[in-house]
């Protein structure tokens, strides 16, 4: 009988591990819920702001718009288009709002996290909207205040529009006196400055006469008044200009008088090293630049009605002499260590060379034909050391006679040895 029942204890544990299973499934799932409940509570004032939000934003957008005809009424379409273009897109960040918050409202559950996602993003459309409008509102204020000011401002540039004028036609008589002194190219840049000045007062007087009459009428005058006190300060700019080349003249003239003297000290001393210049092509150089310096000074009078082309003529033509008499130096330096190093070497040949007869003559008959070859050549490029009147040359075959001479030498101790073998 005992062994009929001997799958009782199999049934029992596998009945007790299946209510363990289920309860822990039921277990999790009531969890699960509490969780999602907590977080939909913690949603509920996220979607409360929001909607706040939409209403206020919906608010301000209706609000903007009724703000679009009363602009364009006041100031034109075109001045009414930025608020124009504000209202637009803070419309369809709104539209956009409403349909999340649709999705809010509907019957069908939706998630907490996808009620918290929709409702940030609500709450971000509603506040971009807001700071669209705000920044319209904000420049269409700036333009009012701009517009209650301009009965005010339009005397004010008037009278400036009148000293400046004042101040253009002294300038012109002053430039009419310099004329008498100097040439035209040195005034060309301020009779430039004199056409613009006149120009640009022109501009401004019909600008003021344009705002006065809109002014006068009722009508913006902000743009036309801001035209003109631009045109009055690029004039003011330029009779600055004029009323200041004197000065810059008379400065320039000190200048070219001291490169003048510049350049001449330099001239003398550019001869001087002319002279002494051992290396015919940088003498040469040197002399050309010489000369080119000469012609400048000498034709300083040519441009004694123009301070400023005076100046920097001088002043290019110094540069190119002091580097002409930099390379005549580097030359000169070259020749100079050149020579003071050709004693040492054509010792230093000559000891060499002492060196590989000697060993050519031990070796006798077993010494071939390459040692004595490199031998005769440096005993060649010794004569032409001693010989050559360039002593940058004559370093270089001095160095060549003791390369050859040890070659030579190496030569005459191998022949030596393997003759011996």
């Amino acid at each position: 009988m005992a062994d009929a029942l001997w799958w009782l204890p199999s049934v029992v544990v596998f009945g007790l591990a299946g209510l363990l299973l289920a309860g822990s499934v039921v277990g999790f799932r009531r969890l699960a819920v509490r969780r999602e409940r907590r977080a939909l509570t913690g949603t509920r004032e996220l979607e409360v702001r929001a909607k706040g939000l939409i209403v206020q934003a919906d608010n301000a957008t209706r609000e903007a718009e009724r703000e679009v005809a009363f602009a364009e009424a006041q100031f034109g379409e075109a001045a009414a288009r930025e608020v124009r273009t504000a209202v637009t897109r803070a419309r369809g960040w709104l539209r956009e709002a409403f349909l999340l918050q649709q999705q809010l409202d509907d019957a069908e559950p939706d998630s907490a996290a996808e009620r918290h996602t929709w409702s940030a993003r609500i709450e971000g459309l509603c506040r971009s909207a807001l700071g669209a409008i705000d920044e319209a509102d904000a420049a269409l204020a700036a333009r009012r205040r701009a517009e209650r000011g301009a009965s005010d401002d339009a005397p004010a540039l008037r009278e400036d529009a009148e000293r400046l004028g004042r101040r253009r036609d002294e300038a012109r008589a002053a430039l009419d006196r310099l004329a008498t002194r100097f040439a035209s190219s040195a005034l060309a840049g301020v009779h430039a400055s004199s056409v613009r000045i006149d120009a640009g007062l022109a501009d401004a007087d019909a600008a003021l006469a344009e705002a006065q009459r809109g002014i006068a009428a009722s009508q913006p005058a902000a743009e036309r008044l801001a035209f003109a006190s631009d045109r009055l300060e690029r004039a003011a700019r330029d009779l600055a200009a004029i009323e200041g080349i004197e000065l810059e003249l008379a400065s320039a003239q000190a200048e070219a008088a001291e490169a003048a003297a510049l350049l001449d000290a330099e001239l003398v001393e550019g001869r001087r090293e002319r002279d002494r210049q051992e290396d015919a092509d940088a003498a040469a150089a040197l002399g050309a630049a010489v000369g080119d310096a000469s012609a400048v000074m000498a034709g300083r009078a040519d441009l004694a009605g123009d301070p400023f082309a005076d100046r920097d003529r001088l002043r290019a033509a110094r540069d190119r002499l002091e580097v002409a008499r930099a390379a005549a130096r580097n030359a000169q330096g070259r020749l100079d260590g050149a020579r003071g190093a050709l004693g040492g070497a054509v010792a230093i040949a000559e000891s060499q060379l002492r060196v590989a007869r000697e060993a050519v003559e031990r070796g006798r008959g077993v010494v071939g034909a390459d040692a004595r070859t490199r031998l005769a050549e440096a005993e060649r490029q010794l004569i032409i050391a001693r010989q050559e009147p360039d002593p940058v040359a004559a370093l270089d075959a001095a160095r060549r006679a003791s390369a050859r001479a040890s070659d030579a030498e190496a030569l005459a101790m191998w022949d030596s040895g393997h003759g011996a073998r």
